[in-house]
């Protein structure tokens, strides 16, 4: 059975991945209406992929015969202002969710909870990959410096990005 402090954390990650995957949707959004269909595409896969790591965080509760507890997700924001400062929000989310799970291994170490450790290293690996993967699209995104055929360019190849389910 798990502990109630690292349950009560799972709980709290299971929220923030839905958050994150409503977040990610209405970027898609405000992209459709931008005409952006490649960067909707890429924020689209990116909801899905928040979506993924809620449902692994709700499996593994249960597994471990924890209850899940769902809460009221956070209204999102509507409006963006641009491009970049879309991008720039994504990193500072994903920031924020590295910040969370690592707080989570930390509850997991003082809980010597070895399983929940191991669990949550694949989370910790994920949160690399994507802020170095948002990160790279910021960079990209500056080097155009709002040049329109560098947009279409960027707008194609973000549109070529493919789901992959995670769970």
């Amino acid at each position: 059975m798990i502990k109630e402090v690292v349950a009560k954390s799972i709980n709290d990650q299971i929220n923030k991945e839905y958050y994150s995957s409503y977040l990610y949707l209405s970027m898609s959004a405000y992209f459709e209406a931008e005409g952006l269909k490649g960067f909707a595409n890429w924020m689209r896969i990116q909801a899905k992929e928040e979506s993924d790591h809620a449902e692994k965080f709700f499996n593994y509760l249960n597994e471990r015969g924890g209850r899940v507890e769902l809460k009221a997700i956070e209204q999102v924001p509507t409006d963006f202002d641009g491009i970049v400062k879309v991008f720039d929000q994504v990193l500072e989310h994903e920031e924020m969710i590295t910040a969370s799970i690592n707080d989570m291994m930390d509850v997991a170490f003082e809980a010597k909870d070895h399983a929940t450790k191991s669990f949550l290293q694949w989370f910790v690996d994920e949160q690399v990959e994507e802020e170095a993967t948002v990160g790279d699209i910021i960079n990209s995104i500056k080097l155009i410096k709002g040049d329109g055929q560098g947009i279409l360019m960027m707008d194609r190849e973000l549109g070529s990005r493919v789901y992959t389910q995670s769970v």
